[in-house]
């Protein structure tokens, strides 16, 4: 690996680790800001939801304008729009800015993380690519796990304090890039990593889908709106149900963290040669309704501490389990496989928020007896992948 390319690689994991950190910095206080600015579930929901939506219907078309306009300018701007959506957040009140400003995130998201992504696959070749990608991987975790801790430290100081420090590191993070980061020209692209891949046109592409795509596909939609559902609410129901205070939730946020990087990184690979994808699926998909259940029915804070790690380390093991499994459905097409995930997953975003939020006005638990109900009709559909042999699924 040439030195400008280790070096930009180096620059994109700073970046990436600010971006994360600076995000899951506002996680505690989110509840606490809702109580004291008298906002409403579907409030939070909403602000969630916008941030899903922008980046959702943003992401295909930054994609195509940054191989005009170039990686770096694209970057840049996603970090400095990530620090303009932190300033607005943190000098207002207002309930519509409060919107603007998740909106604003949701399009510096989807500058930033498929551009970084797209960088990496340009400046690497396929035996660098995984080692690079898991780099950025564990960059966004590890931002992820600091993050919480850090933010409930600060909102004792003050609710706004977290949106404050955010803006500072987006800060940091775009003049990082801007000074360290190489142009375009000046790295060197792989002929084995071309950006632009020929596909066939979506209609026919549909016409050649399998049962078992189409069953996955199902599956994705689904388990993203029940996995958004859960995830989106968490705070504001551990906080109102079970008097979960800001440094309970950093404190659980960061237990999963660190158990999510274990999962991942140390035995997912050997869980899938263990158990293959299907049925990985299939057990992620029981421990968190039955997690979710526990949560419901706990009388302790300690039993849902223990009931959330259950459902988060599921979930974070399902999402590459229904990723490596969908790779395996055809050996073309990656990317618009991979886009029809992304497409999907972001739909459950949007509407997952926005009807959890709804439903815990009306009542604490119903949100999470709705996400129960998802995840079981998730658990089914997962029945009727039957097996994964020789880089072949089937379906019952």
């Amino acid at each position: 690996m040439k030195k400008q390319t280790k070096r930009a690689i180096f620059v994109l994991l700073i970046s990436e680790f600010l971006i994360c950190l600076g995000i899951s910095l506002v996680i505690p206080v989110m509840p606490f800001l809702k109580t004291s600015l008298h906002l409403t579930a579907f409030d939070m929901g909403v602000m969630t939801s916008l941030f899903a939506l922008v980046q959702f219907i943003a992401s295909p078309i930054v994609g195509r304008i940054s191989d005009k306009l170039g990686r770096k300018n694209i970057l840049v701007a996603g970090l400095f729009l990530y620090m303009l959506s932190e300033i607005l957040f943190a000098i207002t009140n207002n309930l519509v800015m409060f919107d603007i400003s998740r909106a604003v995130g949701g399009l510096s998201a989807a500058m930033y993380v498929p551009t970084s992504m797209a960088l990496a696959a340009d400046i690497t070749t396929k035996r660098e690519r995984a080692k690079v990608i898991g780099w950025l991987s564990a960059a966004f975790s590890a931002g992820l796990i600091l993050g919480p801790g850090i933010g409930g430290i600060l909102a004792n100081i003050s609710l706004k304090s977290p949106f404050w420090l955010s803006a500072l590191l987006g800060l940091l993070g775009t003049i990082s890039l801007w000074m360290f980061l190489p142009n375009d020209g000046k790295m060197d692209s792989h002929e084995d990593s071309a950006r632009v891949e020929e596909h066939k046109p979506v209609s026919v592409f549909l016409k050649t889908m399998s049962v078992p795509m189409i069953v996955l596909f199902a599956m994705i939609l689904v388990s993203a709106f029940g996995l958004q559902g859960f995830e989106s609410i968490y705070s504001l129901y551990v906080n109102e149900v079970f008097k979960f205070t800001m440094s309970n939730i950093a404190l659980v946020l960061t237990l999963n963290g660190v158990i999510s990087i274990i999962m991942q990184v140390v035995f997912f690979d050997r869980l899938v040669v263990w158990l293959k994808e299907a049925r990985i699926i299939r057990y992620c998909f029981f421990f968190s309704i039955i997690g979710i259940a526990w949560i419901i029915l706990a009388h302790s804070k300690w039993e849902v501490v223990i009931a959330t790690l259950i459902v988060f380390t599921a979930y974070d093991i399902l999402r590459p389990a229904i990723t490596t499994l969908l790779t395996k459905m055809s050996t073309s097409d990656q990317g618009l496989i991979n886009g029809m995930n992304m497409s999907l997953t972001s739909v459950g975003n949007v509407i997952g928020p926005l009807i959890s939020g709804a439903l815990l006005d009306m009542n604490y638990h119903l949100p999470y007896l709705v996400v129960i109900v998802f995840m079981m009709l998730s658990f089914i559909i997962a029945f009727f992948i039957k097996n994964v042999s020789s880089g072949e699924v089937k379906v019952d």
